[in-house]
C-alpha cells in the first residue's frame, strides 16, 4: 500500500525520528539535573522536584501546544525542520493509496496530539512510580512482614467506632487494591508498548511503512520535512493569528495597550524558547561535565614521577680497581664466571672471589663498605 503525504517534503531518515523522540527524554533529565543543582542554594526549588511529573508535563504542554499551532509539529519535530502531515488513504482497483487533500492538520488531530505527546506520557511515567513503589512494598513484606495488614487489621476493629474511619477504611482498601492492579497489568502495558514501538521503528527503519510510531498510525499522520515554502507560509500564518488576536482586544486604551504587551511578551518567549531550552541543556550538560571533571581529580590519587636513581657508588683507594672491560672480573683479572653482585654496591665480580674475599675481610672489595656473603646474588644474565 502506496502512501502519498500532502506538501513537498522528503520522508526523514529514521535517524532524524529518532533523535526528536530521544529530545524530550534529555531535556527532562537536564532541567531535573539543573533544578537539582540550584536547589542547593535556593531550597524553594525542592517542591518543584518534589512535583516533577506535574512541572515537565505542564512546561511540555505549553511548549507543545505552541509549537502544534504554529508549525503543524512537535517541540522536538519543529526543532529538526520536520512537519505533521495528515494522509488519507483510498483505494482505487488497483489497490494503491492516493494522495492527501489537505497539508495541514485539522483541530481535532492537534488535539489527539496533544494527548499522545503529553497527556499519556505523563499517565506513564505516574503508573511507572506507583508500580516501583508496590514493587518496592511486596519486596520489604516478603522480607520483614506486612506492616500494613496489622495496621488496617487494628482500625478495622474500630469501624463500628466512628463513620470516618470505617470511610477510611474503605478508601485505604479501594487505593490497595487499585495499586495491585497496576502492579500486575503495568509490565504488561508497559512490554506491549515498548514491543509495539520497537515494531514500528524496525518497519520503519526497513522502509515497510511510512509511520514511525503506533500514535501517528492511529492518528493518520506522516511526519516529513518541511520545504521552504512552508516555513513562508507558516510565517504568514502565524502573523494573521497573532493580528487578529491582538484585534480582539476589548476595553480601554490603556488596557488594551497593557494586554498587548502581555501578548507580545508571551509570543517572544514562546519563539525562542526552543532556542533557550536546547541552549540550557547544553549548558548544564557542560557544568555537568566540567564539574564532575573536578572531582574526578580532586578524588584521583596523587601520582608522583618515579624518583631519580641513586648516585653510583664511589670506588674506595683502599679497594681494588676497577678495569677497563667490564666482563672482566676485578678480583682475578679474568673474564667473569658465575657472575654475582654485592647488594650493597652494586659490583659484579666472580661467584668463588667474592664469597672468598667477603669471608675473608667482611667487606665489598671495591668500595670497601660491610657486607656478608648473604647480600652475594647470582646473576643469570652478564651486563
Amino acid at each position: 500500500m502506496l502512501f502519498q503525504v500532502g506538501g513537498q517534503g522528503s520522508r526523514p531518515t529514521f535517524f532524524e525520528m529518532a533523535a526528536a523522540d530521544q529530545l524530550p527524554r534529555s531535556l527532562r533529565a537536564a532541567l531535573t539535573y539543573s533544578i537539582g543543582v540550584l536547589a542547593l542554594r535556593t531550597p524553594f526549588l525542592h517542591k518543584l522536584l518534589d512535583y516533577e511529573d506535574e512541572s515537565f508535563s505542564l512546561l511540555m504542554l505549553v511548549l507543545e501546544a505552541h509549537s502544534l499551532r504554529t508549525s503543524d509539529a512537535s517541540f522536538s519535530e519543529s526543532l529538526y525542520g520536520l512537519r505533521r502531515r495528515p494522509v488519507n488513504i483510498k483505494l482505487n482497483n488497483d489497490s494503491a493509496a492516493a494522495a492527501a487533500t489537505t497539508s495541514q492538520l485539522r483541530r481535532r488531530q492537534k488535539l489527539v496530539s496533544l494527548v499522545f505527546l503529553v497527556v499519556l506520557p505523563y499517565l506513564k511515567s505516574k503508573l511507572h512510580s506507583i508500580y516501583n513503589k508496590e514493587r518496592e512494598a511486596r519486596i520489604q513484606a516478603s522480607l520483614w512482614g506486612d506492616e500494613n495488614e496489622s495496621y488496617d487489621f487494628e482500625q478495622n476493629s474500630l469501624v463500628s467506632t466512628s463513620t470516618s474511619d470505617a470511610r477510611a477504611s474503605v478508601t485505604t482498601r479501594i487505593t490497595r487494591r487499585f495499586k495491585k492492579i497496576v502492579g500486575f497489568c503495568y509490565p504488561l502495558l508497559h512490554a506491549g508498548t515498548e514491543g509495539f514501538q520497537f515494531a514500528y521503528q524496525m518497519l520503519y527503519l526497513l522502509d515497510a511503512t511510512g509511520y514511525y510510531s503506533l500514535a501517528l498510525h492511529a492518528l493518520g499522520i506522516h511526519v516529513c520535512r518541511a520545504s521552504g515554502q512552508e516555513l513562508m507560509d507558516a510565517s504568514s500564518r502565524i502573523s494573521k493569528i497573532r493580528s487578529r488576536e491582538r484585534e480582539r482586544l476589548r476595553g480601554p486604551q490603556w488596557i488594551k495597550t497593557l494586554q498587548g504587551a502581555l501578548l507580545s511578551c508571551t509570543y517572544t518567549v514562546l519563539d525562542y524558547a526552543q532556542t533557550g531550552l536546547i541552549a540550557a541543556v547544553f549548558f548544564f550538560k557542560m557544568m555537568e561535565w566540567w564539574y564532575q571533571s573536578a572531582e574526578e581529580r580532586m578524588s584521583a590519587p596523587t601520582v608522583y614521577p618515579p624518583p631519580p636513581p641513586p648516585p653510583p657508588p664511589m670506588v674506595a683507594k683502599e679497594g681494588v680497581q676497577l678495569p677497563s672491560d667490564r666482563t672482566v672480573c676485578p678480583l682475578c683479572l679474568q673474564k667473569r664466571v658465575n657472575p654475582s653482585v654485592i647488594t650493597v654496591s652494586g659490583f659484579v665480580f666472580c661467584y668463588a672471589c667474592v664469597f672468598k674475599f667477603v669471608t675473608q675481610y667482611k667487606r665489598c672489595p671495591a668500595t670497601m663498605m660491610p657486607a656478608t656473603v648473604d647480600q652475594i646474588r647470582r646473576l643469570f644474565h652478564d651486563v
